[in-house]
């Protein structure tokens, strides 16, 4: 294998194994067998016949244990990573685990996951249970876990089998992916994320992984199992990435690509994990977090800064009433929580400048009043030089002009006045 400097050599496991589990009160009453029949013409062909083919080989097994003899699961990863109390009090009533296991080669399809998840969601509709992924420590309930399963072309969405968590340290946020072990590939993760990019980082860091898993299972796409694996030290995401990795490719717009650069962090205790780190391109002068911030500028480019108005025309004008109508409304559903997940909320206001006010966006970081937001800049701004991507920003909702609720694939709700600019309706100086 010829090693360099473009290339980072990563290390292939010899086998994969996936568990499932369903919590019963009493024994199943419908054999594992039957249920698997009854997703004929629910699922994809592909899918369900690979199901019954492992189902009859020695790669899947399906035990039955008293749930006292498996490892207790503990409630409140389960929590945190959405189980309902409804899920945790069935599964504290439970009686029994069927426990569903498949073993299969490292590779494209990942035929040990989706074989294990169809049966196991098979079984948990016909007992009207949960399905617990062991992996991910998740609850699914059987329509979720049959939905994450591919299409007849074999696509799936990598949100459904990988997540990005994330905590809190001195020097930022810390994420971390959780899944991409399933498919044999080493986790990623990044350190000194700004707080302010919490929902846009976790988005990146899908979109890394949906292009990484690609160049992985490219070079697994042989007869036989290499030990390695190379993929590239400089690795490229782009918005397109995000949206697939979201289950939107019609979403995506044409961002840029963003470099982000490989390294492997192997760990120093046996029972802990490697990472494959993300990071700044050698050379990148600046904290890495005004890397990060960037980037994010970049994928999600549905905002544009450094927009200037002398006198808005009638469509910006417009829109910045339609902005400004559902500004009490958007802090409400912002301080409830009751934004989508993985959302981020942003605005858009004033500076003044010499040749005008100069609009430039904010994420939001809280908005404990209605007349004060605080929040982080999402843009350098010209007019002001203290004004720069990641610095802290306090904005007055007067100055407010326009807002926005971004996910991983762009714009999903506000950004009027970024609409009339993206038609060319540009207001006359």
């Amino acid at each position: 294998m010829l090693i360099t400097d473009d290339f980072l050599p990563v290390p292939v496991p010899e086998s994969l194994s996936a568990t499932y589990l369903v919590p019963v009160e009493g024994l199943p009453k419908v054999s594992t067998k039957s249920a698997v029949a009854a997703l004929a013409g629910r699922i994809a062909e592909p899918v369900h016949g690979l199901a019954k083919q492992m189902l009859d080989s020695p790669l899947m097994s399906v035990d039955v244990r008293p749930i006292g003899e498996f490892p207790e699961l503990p409630p409140d990863l389960l929590a945190a990573f959405g189980a309902s109390e409804t899920q945790l009090d069935r599964l504290a009533a439970a009686t029994h685990l069927v426990v569903v296991q498949a073993e299969y080669r490292p590779g494209w399809p990942p035929a040990h996951e989706w074989a294990a998840r169809a049966v196991a969601a098979a079984v948990a509709e016909s007992v009207g249970g949960d399905v617990v992924d062991v992996f991910g420590l998740q609850f699914l309930d059987p329509a979720t876990a049959l939905r994450s399963l591919p299409d007849d072309t074999g696509r799936i969405r990598l949100v459904d089998w990988v997540l990005v968590p994330y905590s809190s340290d001195a020097e930022g946020l810390w994420f971390t992916t959780k899944g991409l072990r399933r498919f044999g590939l080493l986790e990623l993760q990044t350190q000194g994320v700004p707080d302010h990019l919490t929902r846009a980082w976790g988005a990146v860091m899908t979109g890394a992984a949906r292009r990484l898993l690609r160049d992985w299972t490219d070079g697994l796409s042989g007869e036989e199992v290499p030990a390695f694996v190379q993929l590239p030290v400089l690795a490229t995401v782009t918005g397109h990435d995000i949206a697939v990795a979201y289950g939107n490719p019609e979403q995506h717009g044409a961002t840029a690509p963003v470099l982000l650069r490989l390294e492997l962090d192997p760990a120093t205790d046996p029972d802990a994990d490697s990472f494959l780190s993300l990071r700044p391109p050698e050379g990148h002068p600046g904290p890495a977090g005004r890397y990060f911030a960037a980037a994010c500028a970049t994928l999600f480019a549905g905002i544009q800064p450094d927009v200037r108005y002398a006198r808005p025309g009638d469509a910006m004008s417009k829109a910045i009433a339609t902005a400004r109508s559902g500004l009490d409304d958007v802090r409400a559903r912002f301080v409830a929580g009751q934004l989508p997940r993985e959302s981020q909320l942003v605005v858009k206001y004033g500076l003044p400048g010499e040749d005008g006010p100069e609009y430039v966006w904010a994420g939001i970081s809280s908005w404990d009043t209605p007349e004060r937001i605080v929040g982080v800049s999402a843009s350098d701004a010209t007019s002001d030089p203290t004004v720069r991507i990641g610095s802290p920003v306090v904005v007055e909702a007067a100055d407010v002009v326009d807002w926005a609720v971004l996910d991983g694939t762009g714009v999903i709700e506000g950004g009027w006045t970024q609409a009339v600019l993206d038609a060319g309706e540009h207001p006359t100086p």
